[in-house]
């Protein structure tokens, strides 16, 4: 797939002001406020900037962190790993490997059988329902 770039400007023109701050300034929403933390419907998550498909209900677990969390990325090639050490934290950032969105972080203390926790901003996803009969709504 090729890369998604865009200038500024046009990322500020395309984001609300929060999801720019997540996504293009490595920001965070505060926990337990994000619109998909606690969300049980079926369906899949995608980056707000690009659409790339990221994860899926099926993925994701009460973690009890405040943010959606996924103990697995079907599309895991849609998603770069990378060190982050701000905040004075040893971390592991994840970002989208289409447009370089900041998605959240990832940890190794998730359930099985994966033992992972991706741990993702509510602003940087958008999310398909699906209806009983698995079609997008």
């Amino acid at each position: 797939m090729k890369k998604i770039t865009k200038s500024e400007a046009e990322w500020r023109e395309q984001l609300t002001d929060e999801q720019y701050a997540i996504t293009r300034l490595k920001g965070t929403e505060r926990a337990f406020t994000g619109q998909y933390w606690n969300n049980h419907e079926t369906g899949e998550y995608s980056c707000i900037c690009c659409g790339a498909p990221l994860f899926t209900s099926d993925d994701k677990y009460d973690s009890g962190c405040g943010w959606p969390s996924f103990f697995s990325a079907p599309n895991s090639e849609l998603i770069e790993e990378s060190p982050d050490f701000s905040h004075g934290m040893v971390r592991t950032e994840i970002t989208c490997s289409q447009c370089g969105a900041h998605l959240g972080h990832v940890f190794p203390d998730g359930p099985a059988p994966t033992g992972i926790r991706y741990c993702v901003n509510s602003a940087s996803l958008s999310f398909k329902d699906k209806d009983k009969h698995g079609k997008e709504e």
